[in-house]
């Protein structure tokens, strides 16, 4: 493999054109580095596009970063990473300063304050919005326009990472196509989650943890793949809009669940965990694969992507119910940094969904994860300038790379993951998904079997109980090792 040619001695690479990426890239330059951006889709097509929700800040006079912190700790039942909510909480103000800076206009009042949003889990409303649910869109057009106006920025659009350059124990930059290296002192994972593994998902089909197998296959430690987090209210539908996400914003605004019998049957705005275990058990009762979201008394201007979404499925909410059940959502796990997003393999950080910082725990308290793009977006641009520069040989080599990437799940890798690895799990089939042909749902089953209790988003019918012991203790699954906990405070 030779190396690419055409552009200058990159300081970081960043591989992903997310939210996490494009800001990840955009502080590195702004510091003076220059950065190779490497996207495998055009600019403004990645999954963060599709998010609907906003950013937690704790910015009103009657909000605090310890309130917020409080939230995170508490919905993420005694699993969270306190240190890193902790930093989540505290900067998530400024990474909305700067994303309006930025040329973002989020969402206002008549009055020109920002208009706060209430979601499930927050004990206030905090969540800052963009366009409604186009949150994700707006951010990720205006920094995609900033990064297109900025010179230190290389983008390489439609180009595939199929392996990372990990010399003589560290990461030394990545292979393209698997034909061409790019070096760099720092590479950046901002590769997006993997929650289109299993089979009923609201995630684009590409979001598979392709990053996660990136850094495990070159030696870095995994974490949490046990804790996929399900979105309470998920379409169901037969025409092809099946897992189309139904913002929780839209509960907070007055929303309600109904069961069978048309009555409520879960607080809407508990957190995310509770209220997809009230609709499992609902559905397990009934037999049914829905239960019924009413949200004709809410205001269509309030959500107009959301309307407009159900409207092309053929459904309209200001006169009818919409048929909801959870659907794969976020991974809470992913590769595992430290709180300035290194991993465990130097020269490679990990940003946005495909890291674990243990920010989220057991159950991701909603809104905190497009802030967590941002917080440690910034801090890993800063640990990119701090690394030292490569040798000349590492530099200019065509560099000792891992194997290629794991190919795209089959249709049944993904059923069997849903079957087995769903809201609700056992050793039984879990030791099944041991043996699937993918190698992040073996890993998945691995933390899985290795959890021996119920928290949060991870449900085990034969270890029903929570496990005190495990408080705070973290599934690590590092290449050639067995599963083991960590503790992270």
């Amino acid at each position: 493999m030779a190396p690419l040619t055409g552009h200058g001695a990159h300081q970081l690479i960043v591989v992903g054109a997310g939210a996490a990426g494009l800001y990840t890239a955009i502080c590195a330059a702004r510091a003076g580095a220059r950065v190779a951006l490497i996207s495998a889709t055009p600019l403004a097509e990645s999954s963060s596009y599709w998010a609907q929700g906003g950013l937690a800040a704790a910015i009103s006079a009657e909000d605090d970063p310890e309130l917020h912190l409080a939230d995170t700790l508490r919905v993420g039942r005694d699993a969270v990473r306190e240190s890193a909510a902790r930093v989540l909480t505290s900067e998530a103000g400024a990474a909305v300063e700067d994303l309006a800076r930025l040329g973002v206009n989020f969402d206002a009042d008549r009055s020109g304050r920002l208009a706060l949003g209430l979601e499930g889990g927050h004990s206030i409303r905090r969540i800052v919005h963009a366009g409604g649910a186009s949150t994700g869109r707006r951010i990720v057009r205006q920094l995609s326009a900033v990064v297109a106006q900025q010179p230190l920025i290389d983008v390489l659009e439609d180009r595939w990472v199929t392996a990372l350059v990990a010399d003589e124990g560290r990461c030394s930059g990545v292979v393209l196509d698997g034909l061409e290296t790019i070096a760099a002192p720092a590479t950046a994972l901002a590769t997006g989650g993997s929650a289109a593994l299993w089979a009923r998902t609201t995630n684009p089909p590409g979001a598979t943890g392709g990053g996660l197998l990136l850094a495990y296959e070159a030696g870095a430690a995994l974490a949490d793949l046990e804790m996929m987090q399900f979105h309470p209210t998920a379409l169901v539908a037969a025409n092809g809009a099946g897992g189309l996400l139904v913002t929780e914003a839209i509960r907070g605004e007055g929303a309600r669940l109904l069961d069978a019998d048309g009555e409520r049957f879960v607080d809407e705005l508990a957190p995310r965990d509770e209220v997809a275990r009230a609709i499992f058990r609902q559905l397990t009762l009934t037999g049914n694969d829905s239960v019924d979201l009413d949200m004709r008394d809410v205001d269509p201007a309030l959500f107009p992507t959301v309307i407009t979404a159900l409207q092309h499925a053929g459904l309209d909410p200001q006169r009818e119910l919409i048929p909801v059940a959870p659907a794969a959502h976020y991974m809470m796990g992913g590769i595992a940094t430290d709180l300035d997003a290194r991993s465990s393999l130097p020269g490679l950080l990990a940003i946005g969904e495909c890291s674990c910082t243990g920010l989220h725990g057991a159950n991701r308290l909603a809104s905190n994860s497009l802030s967590e793009c941002f917080v440690f977006g910034a801090r890993a641009a800063r640990s990119a300038l701090s690394e030292p520069p490569l040798g000349r040989a590492a530099a200019g080599a065509a560099g000792a790379s891992t194997s290629m990437a794991a190919p795209a799940p089959t249709t049944a890798s993904r059923e069997a993951l849903w079957r087995n690895a769903g809201i609700e799990r056992s050793a039984v089939g879990l030791r099944l998904l041991l043996d699937d042909p993918h190698p992040l749902v073996r890993l998945v089953a691995e933390a899985a079997l290795t959890r021996n209790e119920s928290r949060g988003a991870h449900i085990r019918s034969d270890f029903p109980d929570l496990d005190r012991s495990l408080d705070h203790r973290h599934v690590v699954l590092t290449p050639g090792r067995e599963p083991s906990f960590e503790l992270w405070t």
